[in-house]
């Protein structure tokens, strides 16, 4: 089949402010195996350019595929955009197939079917073996109720089947690195680079994440693989960063370990940045000199509250202690920390914002990411969220970057106040200002002035949009505005690992490039789903 994979462009700002751009991990995770069952597969990358709506819709149709693929790391916030274009795509050539997956649609399945009924069938959960059988399903005429793991529309209406096991040995499928031309992608101020994932998952159970439910458990790659993997794009392709696409990498030690000392065997020059928890950092103590030689040069600590109230609350697993414990283990070893703190939860004032700025003072971060609480269906966050009104109606603006829902004490003009004075004077403090040009480490001083640049322009871009865009007064509740909550007791992507048997097409592949791989993506360090 002739087979058309869509990263359509996504109006976050982590997409459209910084002049480098990634590529998609999650549908180059899918069009590997798609590839390896002989189907003609092709990528279009919307986020180049960004490519205009009405041209993407014209470069698909062009390809005269059978089918076509849609998906984003911004699952919830790219969700309006795909709807548009995939509509338009069926408009043009009503024969093609239009198949969906994501985080986003995984779980309202039900809805985008009813309301997209140019929509054919939804891969929910994992997409690697799931989209496999389902091009062989629609390929050979087969019912599609015999496939594991989608939702469809049938004669009765929307139809969902069994979960698909999840996926045990990540090994068993590769990435399509063929797809992408290498030298089109940068990230770090010009740095050829790609997104890769070493492990998928999450063990914690903070109550705004929907990582554990859509995962189901936390699962590893071969270390050695995969630092054959990022040799080899080094290598072969001259790709200089990796973005880790992981929730927590670091989970097992000694999986970690493992991984750290084989790529420093492989002895390429790499830059690595990622997400970690602040907890592993000083677990680790002992073997950050691993991390630094292995090429880590940035970890995102998802800090998210100095409130011990508000971390207990959202089952953080975290202390003030841990936090600051882990920036100075950073610190010590040269590699940057990023601090993720959330604002926007129901109760606060302007005293809570005063006393985290000043807790986020004494952390002395390097770098700071402010974002905004953002509920989600499938989490528990959102049915304890669920009586709030929500202010920000255009779903495709849940990107962690605007108010959603309103706080009962503070109007949103207020909570964006406090929140680019605080990204002011955390960015603009001394301190930062030393790192960020006197800093006697070369790739500190890069990495500041690279995330110095993107911020001087992201900080009075959101201000322009909160004065342009409509918030709702009296928008409605959240339950009334998206409907019961879906968390993952009652939507489970999958019961039980399963180890897949070898694959023939696979294992030839690997015959030729013994390293292989699986998926997901990020926008500049956050995941919006």
């Amino acid at each position: 089949m002739r087979i058309v994979l869509v990263n359509i462009p996504h109006p976050a700002i982590g997409s459209r402010i910084p002049d480098d751009h990634l590529p998609p991990l999650g549908l180059l995770a899918v069009g590997g195996p798609l590839l390896d069952d002989g189907h003609q597969v092709h990528l279009i990358d919307g986020e180049l350019g960004p490519a205009p709506l009405p041209s993407l819709v014209e470069e698909i149709v062009r390809l005269k595929p059978n089918a076509v693929l849609f998906g984003h790391s911004g699952s919830t916030s790219g969700h309006p955009i795909i709807a548009h274009v995939s509509a338009a795509v069926s408009m043009a050539a009503p024969c093609v197939k239009i198949i969906y997956g994501g985080v986003f649609p995984s779980y309202h399945w039900r809805e985008i079917l009813q309301q997209e009924p140019h929509v054919d069938a939804i891969v929910r959960g994992e997409g690697e073996e799931t989209a496999r059988q389902l091009i062989r399903a629609l390929q050979g005429g087969t019912d599609l109720q015999t496939v594991r793991g989608i939702a469809y529309q049938s004669a009765e209406g929307p139809k969902a089947t069994q979960p698909a096991p999840v996926i045990h040995n990540l090994d068993a499928y590769r990435i399509g690195w063929e797809l992408i031309d290498h030298t089109r992608y940068s990230y770090w101020g010009g740095m050829r680079a790609v997104v890769a994932q070493f492990s998928r998952g999450c063990p914690h159970q903070c109550t705004y994440c929907g990582q554990r439910g859509f995962w189901t458990r936390w699962r590893h790659r071969d270390p050695v693989l995969f630092a054959k993997e990022l040799a080899r794009l080094h290598r072969e392709q001259g790709v200089e960063l990796i973005n880790f696409a992981d929730e927590n990498p670091t989970t097992s030690r000694k999986a970690w370990r493992a991984f750290l000392e084989a790529l420093i065997a492989e002895n390429v020059n790499l830059t690595l940045i990622g997400t970690t928890r602040a907890g592993d950092i000083v677990r680790d103590a002992d073997i950050l000199h691993l991390y630094r030689k292995a090429g880590w040069t940035r970890f995102l600590l998802g800090l998210d509250a100095v409130d011990s109230a508000t971390l207990s609350r959202v089952r953080k697993g975290a202390t003030a202690a841990i936090d600051a414990e882990a920036i100075r283990l950073l610190r010590q070893h040269e590699i940057i920390s990023l601090a993720s703190w959330v604002v926007g939860f129901e109760e606060e004032t302007d005293r809570d914002y005063w006393r985290g700025l000043r807790q986020l003072l004494a952390y002395d971060p390097d770098q700071i990411q402010m974002m905004y609480a953002t509920p989600h269906r499938w989490t528990p966050y959102y049915r304890e969220e669920s009586r709030r009104r929500v202010i920000q109606l255009d779903r495709s603006k849940w990107d962690y970057k605007h108010q959603v829902l309103a706080t009962r004490h503070m109007p949103a003009w207020r909570v964006i106040l406090w929140f680019k004075t605080i990204e002011a004077i955390l960015q603009g403090r001394p301190k930062a200002l030393y790192r960020t040009y006197l800093h006697p480490a070369a790739h500190i001083r890069r990495g500041m002035r690279w995330y110095s640049r993107m911020g001087r322009r992201v900080w009075p871009y959101e201000i322009l949009n909160f004065l342009r865009d409509p918030i709702a007064r009296n928008g409605p509740t959240l339950s009334a505005f998206w409907g019961a909550p879906q968390d993952h007791s009652e939507q489970a992507m999958s019961p039980r690992p399963h180890r897949e048997p070898p694959d023939p097409a696979s294992a030839s592949h690997r015959k030729q490039q013994p390293e292989p791989p699986p998926h997901s993506a990020i926008i500049n360090g956050a995941r919006p789903h």
